[in-house]
């Protein structure tokens, strides 16, 4: 016989209320609408990413391109292609006129493209004076979508 001032464990509750958690069909009901989230954010940030790294590629390739003209007006020709761009950061060797390149340079340090690879340089470029390229993603000539070539011509 219980003692009046104790209550029994069980009074009160229903079944479902002593039974703790999820049932099965809720919990796929959740991860089905994890699952959807999360495609809809992939589907929507992917390409936004290729985009936005093709614009930094292209950023950085007009910087370049001043930089180079600002070259070309103090020493009267753009850097050979054997200087590269590095031209840009320290003197060539074998300069005409090394007292015309400003201390410190044109750039501070020289970007890679926003796959990780050094941006390519040619002059005589097949576009123009000068040629500045990235590759893409693949870092090989040609290619589509993410691995197109990036150039200061197009």
């Amino acid at each position: 016989m219980q003692e009046p001032h104790e209550i029994p464990a069980s009074a009160g509750m229903t079944i479902e209320a002593k039974e703790g958690g999820f049932t099965l069909v809720e919990l796929m009901v959740v991860i089905l609408i994890l699952g959807l989230l999360t495609t809809v954010v992939v589907i929507n940030v992917l390409p936004a990413q290729d985009k936005a790294m093709t614009q930094k590629a292209q950023t950085d390739i007009a910087l370049l391109e001043q930089a180079l003209e600002r070259y070309r007006l103090d020493n009267f020709t753009y850097p050979p292609t054997g200087a590269g761009l590095q031209a840009l950061m320290q003197p060539p060797v074998g300069m005409a006129h090394p007292e015309r390149y400003p201390r410190g340079g044109y750039i501070k340090r020289l970007p890679n493209d926003p796959w990780g690879n050094a941006y390519q340089y040619r002059s005589p470029g097949e576009h123009g004076a000068f040629d500045i390229i990235s590759y893409g993603a693949d870092g090989k000539p040609g290619g589509e979508g993410q691995d197109a070539d990036i150039g200061n011509w197009k």
